[in-house]
């Protein structure tokens, strides 16, 4: 998260474009893992059987913060210049790794056994009972 946030801070010198494209794309090398890596912490932390929904709510910040990001940036580059808004996307993405530090103990946290929510349904798991039992699945 630290280097996705250090490579957009050059960004703020507005070098020309072709030093520009190679800042973008080595800035864009690191957010695929920044995505990948949390996927996996929700992956890991939600409850059995609410992976999706973290799934769905975790997608929701990225389009509330994309949303966030523009309309601070937008403005800044009106008021103050094309600079201003390359150090609203490093500053935001510093502010979402000091948020990963403020919560790095919990992040850390083992996971207590996963226990399946009251009514959720697995693929593997809830069905596996009913047909030892010889019973047939409720749709």
């Amino acid at each position: 998260m630290l280097l996705l946030a250090v490579c957009y801070l050059p960004l703020v010198l507005v070098p020309g474009p072709v030093a520009m494209t190679g800042l973008s794309v080595l800035s864009g090398v690191f957010l695929a893992p920044a995505l990948a890596c949390a996927f996996l912490v929700v992956d890991r932390h939600a409850p059995r059987g609410t992976v999706t929904e973290a799934f769905s709510w975790l997608v929701t910040t990225f389009g509330v913060g994309s949303a966030l990001g523009s309309a601070v940036a937008g403005p800044a580059v009106e008021l103050a210049g094309t600079a201003s808004g390359f150090a609203v996307a490093g500053a935001g993405g510093l502010v979402a790794f000091a948020v990963l530090l403020a919560t790095t103990r919990v992040l850390d946290a083992p996971t207590p056994s996963a226990v399946p929510v009251a009514g959720a349904r697995h693929a593997a798991g809830a069905d596996a009972p009913a047909a030892a039992h010889g019973e047939k699945n409720a749709p």
